[in-house]
């Protein structure tokens, strides 16, 4: 039977109901599917270890920051993908910068372990369980999580550079610290 997105989507409302918080295809054809972090590990592992569903290789995972959505700041992004009909998949997450802890994936992908520490170096996520949660790439004293949209990007003193041209508020717009 061919996996598509209506028979994901109702097979995870079948065993994990209300999981789905939000969902949605890409233009890439891809289905994104939005959970709760509470949620999260039971619907990966529900994902990975389903006989029909067989996501079993986690691609990646990244976080990102939208530093205006109140309460929802922080997310993570899990790529899955079901090698077997070339399925791919994306699960979203969203929290709190002020709470910015998530469940790890290390206990069903080993490979997660340098990818969770990477997201924990540059946006001060938490991956709670994992076993050696530390900087991997920035230097250990580094007090600011650089990939957080919570300082300028150039020097504020060249007038040769605006951040509106990084994708951010430049002068008139969101003072920075």
């Amino acid at each position: 039977m061919e996996l598509t997105n209506e028979h994901i989507l109702a097979r995870i409302e079948q065993r994990l109901p209300g999981s789905v918080v939000a969902n949605d295809v890409a233009r890439d054809g891809i289905l994104n599917i939005e959970t709760t972090r509470e949620q999260v590990a039971d619907l990966l592992q529900f994902l990975r270890d389903d006989e029909y569903l067989n996501y079993h290789f986690l691609t990646s995972l990244c976080g990102i920051h939208y530093p205006d959505s109140a309460g929802r700041e922080l997310g993570v992004i899990y790529h899955l993908h079901n090698w077997p009909q070339n399925r791919r998949l994306r699960l979203k997450i969203f929290f709190p910068v002020a709470d910015p802890h998530v469940p790890t994936a290390t206990t069903l992908w080993p490979t997660a372990n340098w990818m969770e520490r990477q997201e924990y170096d540059f946006f001060g996520i938490i991956f709670t369980g994992h076993p050696d949660l530390r900087r991997i790439l920035n230097v250990d004293d580094l007090d600011v999580f650089p990939m957080r949209k919570e300082y300028r990007l150039e020097d504020g003193t060249r007038t040769d550079k605006d951040d509106r041209f990084f994708g951010r508020q430049g002068h008139e717009g969101r003072e920075f610290d």
